[in-house]
């Protein structure tokens, strides 16, 4: 990426014309935001609503400048995510929005064909829902059960794709933008060798698009029913983990009480201790699969192209897969010292 001296880092002057006045043909943003969630967004975000669309207009012209083949999405709502996810830092949120196509451009097994009905599989089985409500802070609880998951049914990378379009169509509500999400992983009946799927290289990949490659905001993550093996887990995990994120995992055990500090009985299902009823993954299902056009639309607009790519943000694959790999070789007899 070039240097401050190469680009303009501040808001363009309150006299410029927006990019919605120059091409009209964009979609013009609307804000959805409650009076609440400005006031939020403004405290913790440093959004500023009278400043909100000349802070877009200055990321999309670090766009065109430093990366003018990176066919991304230009909309005013689209590189709003990459802003909040990075509190109106523009240089981390050109950042962000680099790595998102990056990560999306380097995993072919995971985002070639990446819509709802491709991963229908996955969905039916359970492995990654929606809670119905949202805790008290407006955040999703995104529920993952890797006990649901078949490795001979289909790879890893499947449930990965699934979690992925979860994640996608979470962050069309500018609400969640905001507020950001909790993740709630039961861990129950994992075994050594379902657990020896999730090596280093994948866990690197997932903990890579989930820190940095996707604008998301990850507010906590609350393990449930872990057995003794997912020592050996978050031993192949942690090391990629910056410390903000780490310290934002809560590993509650079978300690329902633990985990009811942390999300309250009120919208967990019967299974986690709760009072929203038994757990029900087919309206979440119906929505994700619903939005099958949308998704066809929006990534239809993430054009790859044919000459060039952010190459200073690539690693090489097979260097990559090899340090990987090697890591691996010597976490397995963490895996079976736990187990």
């Amino acid at each position: 990426m070039s240097g401050d001296s190469d680009c303009t880092r501040t808001s363009p002057s309150a006299g410029s014309p927006s990019d919605n006045e120059l091409l009209p043909g964009r979609p013009k943003y609307v804000c959805s935001l409650s009076p609440d969630l400005v006031t939020k967004a403004r405290e913790e975000l440093q959004e500023k609503p009278e400043w909100r669309l000349r802070d877009v207009q200055a990321l999309r012209d670090m766009v065109c400048k430093d990366y003018p083949s990176l066919g991304t999405c230009l909309d005013d709502a689209f590189l709003l995510r990459f802003l909040r996810a990075r509190k109106f830092d523009y240089d981390r949120a050109l950042q962000l929005l680099v790595n998102y196509h990056t990560c999306r451009r380097t995993w072919p097994e995971v985002f070639s064909n990446l819509k709802p009905s491709a991963v229908k599989p996955v969905l039916e089985s359970g492995f990654v829902t929606v809670l119905p409500h949202r805790d008290p802070e407006g955040r999703h609880v995104v529920c993952i059960r890797p006990d649901r998951w078949t490795p001979s049914n289909y790879p890893i990378t499947e449930n990965i794709r699934a979690i992925y379009l979860t994640l996608e169509k979470l962050i069309q509500s500018e609400e969640t933008q905001v507020n950001g999400i909790v993740i709630l992983a039961d861990y129950k009946g994992v075994s050594l060798s379902k657990a020896s799927h999730f090596g280093p290289f994948v866990a690197k990949k997932v903990i890579g698009i989930l820190q940095d490659g996707f604008p998301i905001r990850i507010k906590a993550v609350n393990i449930i029913n872990e057995p003794r093996i997912f020592k050996g887990i978050f031993a192949i995990i942690k090391p990629f983990l910056k410390e903000k994120i780490a310290n934002r995992f809560f590993l509650h055990g079978c300690d329902l009480n633990s985990l009811h500090q942390n999300i309250p009985p009120v919208i967990l299902p019967e299974e986690y201790g709760g009072t929203a009823g038994k757990l029900d993954i087919s309206a979440w299902n119906e929505l994700l699969l619903a939005s099958e056009e949308d998704f066809l639309h929006d990534f239809s607009q993430l054009v790859v192209p044919c000459d060039s790519s952010p190459h200073d943000l690539l690693v090489s694959g097979d260097a990559e897969e090899k340090q990987c790999d090697d890591s691996l070789r010597g976490m397995k007899p963490q895996l079976y010292y736990c187990y």
